[in-house]
């Protein structure tokens, strides 16, 4: 019996080192990082530059895999059913987070149970932006909807967007007007109408707008974040605008599949840390009118997961979102 013993020690022994090494090497190959948006987009763009970084951080590959469709959904979905091994991530977004959770009738995965947190890397708040024919504040075009109920429109990328979203949320902040939604399939065409006056106003990223702001095709009133964005400190916050602690932005963490092993999330949390240290990385960021995520931890992206479903599910059933 005390030899049999001995030989069970001395076996788990060896293959306690063993495991530890296994999991001391990773990464070993090629890393994938799912962007659950077609090439291009914002998220498409951040996620490419983000692979770059973690590429040289890592000593291995990671490229971007475009898994597009169903709000994101397609992409989350294959994510979940990999291997928790670390070789395949995704790049969420808002979408996939925030909105899905309770916008879809049948989600198609739980967006807390069946991922790993692993990091935070930027927040892209929203701007409110008009026609230039519109009042020229916040307060001014929130005064002009309210005298006027049912006579002006606003556009977004889509029901359920979180372009549509964040209008419905702006409207409840201000105490509720009466304006027509005028949904697109895309941003694009609704920017485009918004420039046409055919639509008055929506929310968008900064980024896609603050040139045709420049050039006066558009006017943004207000930033919705907490501080002024340092590629245009003239505009406004929403809050200095008027509304009240109102924030509205996209996101984009990094998840893996649940049951990541904990060395493997380690190895790719402080290669996150170094990523959201690096001056290149915050410039690129901060150009493009994204926040860099100060605390990218594991932890603190799971509790901000919670948060943003939590906040966005009032707003998304007081819309009647429901997508089958």
């Amino acid at each position: 019996m005390k030899r049999r013993q001995l030989i069970v020690a001395g076996a788990s022994a060896i293959v306690a080192p063993a495991i530890a090494r296994a999991q001391a090497k990773y990464p070993e190959r090629t890393i994938r990082l799912v962007v659950p948006f077609a090439p291009a987009g914002p998220t498409d763009i951040i996620g490419r530059k983000v692979a770059e970084k973690m590429t040289a951080l890592l000593g291995q590959t990671m490229i971007v895999d475009n898994k597009s469709g169903a709000a994101g959904s397609i992409g989350a979905v294959e994510v979940k059913n990999a291997k928790p091994d670390g070789y395949t991530l995704l790049f969420a977004p808002s979408s996939t987070h925030a909105v899905n959770p309770t916008a879809f009738v049948h989600p198609a995965y739980d967006a807390v149970k069946d991922f790993t947190p692993i990091s935070s890397i930027c927040v892209n708040p929203l701007v409110l932006v008009t026609h230039p024919s519109m009042p020229d504040s916040v307060m001014g075009l929130v005064e002009l909807m309210k005298k006027n109920p049912g006579k002006y429109s606003y556009a977004s990328s889509g029901n359920g967007s979180i372009l549509h979203l964040s209008t419905e949320y702006f409207k409840r902040e201000v105490g509720g007007i009466d304006v027509v939604h005028v949904p697109y399939k895309g941003s694009g065409p609704a920017l485009q109408d918004v420039m046409a006056n055919n639509v008055q106003w929506m929310f968008e990223t900064f980024s896609t707008t603050l040139q045709q702001h420049r050039a006066g095709k558009l006017r943004i009133l207000a930033y919705a974040h907490t501080k002024r964005a340092p590629i245009a400190p003239e505009i406004p916050t929403m809050i200095e605008a008027g509304v009240k602690d109102y924030e509205a932005y996209t996101f984009n963490l990094v998840l893996g599949p649940a049951n990541t092993p904990k060395p493997v999330v380690d190895v790719l949390d402080q290669a996150s840390r170094k990523l959201m240290s690096d001056p290149d990385m915050i410039k690129f960021l901060e150009d493009i009118a994204a926040v860099p995520t100060t605390d990218t931890s594991p932890e603190r992206t799971a509790k901000f997961i919670k948060d943003e479903i939590a906040k966005w599910a009032p707003v998304i059933r007081a819309a009647g979102v429901r997508i089958e």
